[in-house]
């Protein structure tokens, strides 16, 4: 959906396919790797390790509240000086703080109380002009009853980057792995009955309407397709650009979306944090805009109503926004199921190769989507086996645990039963194939050139020689039988083809269709004779 907040000349053009995502580096997506953003061909030259200005606070100085002019321009350098300008180039986060662009950074925000309530929302503009305003509204002291605080970031500028990294003291695992859409699942700066921080980032698959066939100019050259054209001029299955689905009524693309979640638990009256990253509009994804909304309508549920009045957990309402993504999965698998239906029916009736081209390509992606299941059913688990260190000494401590560990199972039953509903397309398109009409007639084919060649060599390979004396074949007879029952067996068969494909016509007697060696030597005189004719009438002009 459009974001209405932008200027109408900012907004993206709405008439072509969004791009392939990018294939996932998951060796650079955790903070445990030794080496972010360095590869083994790299040639990484030595760099002294200078301390960080954060360490030599006074242990008075909470880091995070740290409000001194320009303190958050330095970031990433002052806060991790391992992360050196090579590393924050080849991850992309260079190129967003040094962009210059016209679009505003929009934040949406969303304050949940210790009760549960959900405040009135709110919407922030960040521009180059009242960049230290927004600075200044980040750092102010929260109410003491907020639980937590939900920020949704769409058109990340390099100035949002840099606050909420230096504001929050964020690993740069998190823009890096959202920047490049890796899966990506981690605890960091854990302190017992204090808090943490933890990251959740994974692609999951959203349908929509082909912006290609609905609108009516729509761009050239910015096209993005399911398979993609190789240099030699054949076509791949490319797994990470949308998958669009054809039909008679309507034109529907599956395609990847990101949820990119990092969240503060804090214990102390800043209260926790929850930053959700959205791509920029071109990419079609989720909007910050639409995300915020669903969360206001959880807030209005009953159910989640009563159990956030039962939790106390902040990680409750980061369980509850992962259910965007579940519900993108099923409607996704909804329409998918359709479209294989309409397929189905297609091969049954259809001879065409294409048909089951298209088969192959649906398959190749729901096995793709197999693994991204996979990763989403690992986040849950990863989400429900790490407690909030904040809530160690809470006398509700056990009772929220087991409020969240159940909602943890429930929405892992979920997605057990996409990917159960998963494997049922798989399987029925591997049906689908095996009695597809043009590969039975293949089959048919080679099957009648193939077999009487087997048959005599079975005869030939017996041991007659107990029998009769003397009844060894040589390879000349066995030629010389293979080569006439080859000849009749496609003789018999096509002229039982011609019977099937023409039991309309008139003359199509047994002994007219027999003659059909005799027709195709009198077709290819009289085609021959007719260029010929044209020839002679050409040169004659």
């Amino acid at each position: 959906m459009a974001n209405p907040v932008y200027p109408q000349e900012l907004l993206p053009d709405e008439t072509f396919l969004p791009p392939r995502i990018p294939y996932a580096a998951y060796r650079h997506a955790v903070p445990s790797g030794p080496w972010p953003w360095f590869d083994l061909i790299d040639d990484d030259a030595p760099f002294p390790l200078v301390p960080s200005a954060i360490d030599n606070l006074p242990d008075s100085v909470n880091p995070e509240q740290v409000s001194q002019a320009h303190t958050w321009r330095k970031y990433p350098e002052l806060f991790f000086p391992n992360w050196t300008p090579l590393r924050l180039k080849k991850s992309r986060i260079d190129r967003v703080i040094s962009q210059q662009s016209d679009r505003p950074c929009v934040l949406y925000n969303i304050d949940v109380g210790c009760d549960g309530h959900f405040s009135q929302a709110d919407r922030h503009l960040v521009t180059k002009e009242n960049e230290e305003n927004f600075w200044t509204m980040m750092t102010e002291r929260r109410l003491d009853r907020n639980r937590v605080r939900l920020l949704f970031v769409e058109n990340l500028s390099g100035r949002v980057l840099q606050m909420l990294g230096a504001r929050y003291t964020i690993e740069p695992f998190f823009f890096s792995s959202s920047l490049n859409w890796i899966p990506s699942r981690y605890q960091e700066s854990v302190k017992q009955n204090h808090g943490d921080h933890i990251t959740i980032t994974l692609t999951f698959l959203r349908t929509m309407a082909n912006p290609m066939t609905t609108s009516n100019t729509p761009s050239v050259g910015r096209q993005s397709f399911s398979h993609i054209m190789s240099r030699d001029g054949t076509r791949t299955i490319d797994v990470q650009a949308p998958l669009i689905l054809k039909s008679r009524d309507d034109s529907r693309i599956l395609l990847l979306d990101l949820i990119a979640l990092h969240m503060v638990r804090r214990k102390d009256a800043s209260g926790s944090t929850v930053i959700s990253y959205h791509p920029t509009p071109e990419w079609k994804s989720t909007s910050a805009l639409y995300l915020h909304s669903r969360v206001r309508y959880a807030g209005e549920s009953v159910y989640w109503q009563e159990l956030f009045r039962q939790s106390q957990d902040p990680t409750l309402v980061l369980l509850c926004m992962l259910w965007h993504p579940l519900y993108a999965w099923d409607e996704s698998f909804e329409i998918l199921y359709t479209h294989i239906c309409s397929l189905e029916s297609r091969v049954l009736s259809e001879n065409d190769i294409h048909l089951t081209r298209e088969l192959h390509i649906i398959r190749a992606y729901l096995l793709h989507y197999a693994s991204l299941l996979e990763i989403f059913r690992k986040t849950i688990i990863f989400l429900r086996d790490t407690p909030n260190p904040a809530m160690q000494d809470h006398v509700e401590y056990q009772k929220s645990a087991n409020v969240m560990s159940r909602e943890c199972d429930t929405l892992m039953s979920e997605i057990e039963r996409l990917e159960m509903f998963r494997r049922m397309q798989e399987m029925r398109l591997d049906n689908v194939m095996k009695f597809n009409p043009f590969g039975k007639e293949l089959i048919s084919y080679l099957t009648m050139i193939f077999l009487p060649a087997s048959f005599v060599a079975s005869v030939f390979g017996m041991n007659l020689a107990d029998l009769q004396n003397g009844a060894f074949g040589t390879l000349a007879h066995y030629f010389e039988v293979v080569i006439p029952l080859t000849g009749l067996t496609i003789w018999i068969i096509v002229a039982l083809h011609q019977n099937q494909a023409r039991h309309d016509d008139v003359g199509t007697g047994i002994f007219h269709r027999l003659r059909w060696p005799i027709r195709s030597v009198k077709y290819m005189i009289t085609l021959m004779g007719k260029r010929g004719q044209r020839v002679d009438e050409g040169v004659q002009g």
